[in-house]
C-alpha cells in the first residue's frame, strides 16, 4: 500500500502582506507531478487545507483544481480538518464526494468509520480524525475523564475498535510531544495542546499534521510531513518535501520523501548594506522572500525602498548593530514611576531604531495635554 502524506497546505496565507497564492499553485502542480509519477493508491491530507475558517474564494478554487487533479492520479483521496480549517465547511458534501474516492473527515461526534483499502498484503484501514480538543470530546463521552489533550486522543483512539490483524493508518492534526515547532505555528501557551505519542501506539502509520517542518516523532511511523512551502523565516533553513509512506506486510513500514522546489524560497540575508546590494550577493536571490539584517552602525536613508529596488520581495528589513544590541540589553525602570511620554517614546524607538522627531515629540505632547483636559 503505497500512500502520499501531505499537509499544512494552508491554503490563501498572506505572509507579511504578500499573497503566496500564485507560489501555492506553483507547488501544487509540482505536487500532482509527484503524485502522477508515484502512482500511489491513495493520497492523505492532514489538516490546514486552508489558512483561514472562511477562506479566499481564490484559496478555494485553487483547492478544487487540486482535488480534481488529485481524483484524474489516485483512486482514493483522504482529507481532515485542522485547527486553521472549519470542520463543517470541509465536511461539505462528503458523502457525495466518498462515491468519487474523495474522503472527507466529518464533525468530530465520536464515531470515526475507517476507509479499507486492499492489495497483495491484506486489508488496511485508514482512520480520518479531525483537530480535536478536549472539550469536544468531553461533549460526546461525558462519562470519560478528559482533562488533557493527552487524555482527549487516548479516548477518541480507544472508541475506534481497530482490527489488529489489519494495517491501521490514522490520519490526524495535532502536536506531539517532543516535535519541533516553527514560528508560523499557533503555540498553546505551557503546551498545553501536547499529545503523548504513545497514545498512537496501536496504528501502524501516524500521517501527523499541524507542524510545519519535517520530522519523525520518537519512531517512524509517527510522522509529520511538513508544509510544502516556507510560511515564516524560522522555516528557511527546512527543505521541503512530499513523504511516500509504503506499507507492506504488517509491520513492515518504509518511508522516504520526495524534494520540493518552490517558485520562489524563504531566505535570510545579512551583512551591511554595501554588501548585500553588490551584484555577487544577490545573484540568484532578487525574487525570493527575503529578510535582511543590516549591520550598519548608522541607519541608511529610504534603505526599505533601495532595498527593494534588488530585492523584489523583500519582506522584512532590522539593523543589528551596536545601538540595537544596546538598547536590547536596557532594563526597563518600574512603569509606574514613568510618565506617558516617557513609555511611548522608548516604545518608538524600540521599534524603530531611532527615537522620535522633535516635531513627533512635540505632536505628542500636544495630545497627551488635551487627552488629561478632556
Amino acid at each position: 500500500m503505497k500512500l502520499v502524506h501531505l499537509s499544512d497546505l494552508h491554503l490563501g496565507k498572506r505572509l507579511n502582506e504578500f499573497s503566496l497564492i500564485e507560489d501555492q499553485e506553483d507547488i501544487l502542480n509540482k505536487i500532482l507531478a509527484i503524485v502522477r509519477a508515484e502512482a500511489p493508491d491513495g493520497v492523505m491530507i492532514a489538516g490546514d487545507v486552508y489558512d483561514k475558517a472562511v477562506p479566499s474564494a481564490e484559496a478555494v478554487a485553487l483547492f478544487d483544481r487540486f482535488l480534481v487533479g488529485l481524483a484524474e492520479l489516485t483512486p482514493h483521496i483522504f482529507v481532515i480538518s485542522g485547527n486553521h480549517d472549519s470542520p463543517e465547511r470541509i465536511a461539505f458534501a462528503a458523502h457525495l464526494l466518498s462515491r468519487a474516492g474523495i474522503h472527507l473527515s466529518p464533525v468530530y461526534d465520536g464515531r470515526v468509520r475507517p476507509v479499507e483499502l486492499t492489495d497483495e498484503f491484506g486489508t488496511a484501514a485508514v482512520y480520518l480524525l479531525p483537530f480535536i480538543k478536549p472539550a469536544h470530546v468531553r461533549r460526546v463521552f461525558p462519562e470519560e475523564t478528559i482533562d488533557t489533550y493527552t487524555d482527549a486522543l487516548g479516548a477518541a483512539v480507544a472508541h475506534l475498535e481497530l482490527d489488529q490483524r489489519k494495517r491501521n493508518i490514522l490520519v490526524t492534526h495535532q502536536f506531539v510531544t517532543g516535535a519541533a515547532r516553527s514560528e508560523s505555528e499557533e503555540i498553546s501557551v505551557g503546551g498545553a495542546d501536547n499529545v503523548d505519542g504513545a497514545v498512537f501506539a496501536p496504528f501502524d502509520y501516524v500521517a501527523l499534521g499541524h507542524l510545519h517542518s519535517p520530522q519523525s516523532c520518537g519512531e517512524p511511523k509517527l510522522r509529520y510531513c511538513g508544509t510544502p512551502l516556507k510560511y515564516s523565516f524560522s522555516e528557511a533553513g527546512d527543505r521541503k518535501s512530499v513523504t511516500v509512506a509504503e506499507l507492506r506486510e504488517k509491520g513492515d513500514l518504509r518511508l522516504r520523501t520526495v524534494p520540493l522546489t518552490p517558485l520562489r524560497d524563504m531566505v535570510e540575508l545579512r551583512g551591511s548594506f554595501e554588501a548585500v546590494t553588490a551584484a555577487e550577493f544577490y545573484a540568484g536571490k532578487r525574487e525570493d522572500y527575503v529578510h535582511i539584517t543590516l549591520t550598519d552602525e548608522q541607519d541608511i536613508p529610504d534603505a526599505l525602498g533601495k532595498l527593494r529596488a534588488v530585492y523584489h520581495n523583500l519582506m522584512k528589513l532590522d539593523y543589528d548593530n551596536a545601538r540595537t544590541r544596546a538598547t536590547g540589553r536596557i532594563e526597563a525602570p518600574s512603569q509606574a514611576l514613568r510618565s506617558p511620554l516617557a513609555l511611548f517614546a522608548e516604545l518608538y524607538e524600540q521599534q524603530n531604531n531611532q527615537p522620535m522627531s522633535p516635531q513627533q515629540r512635540t505632536f505628542l505632547e500636544e495630545l497627551l495635554a488635551k487627552e488629561q483636559e478632556a
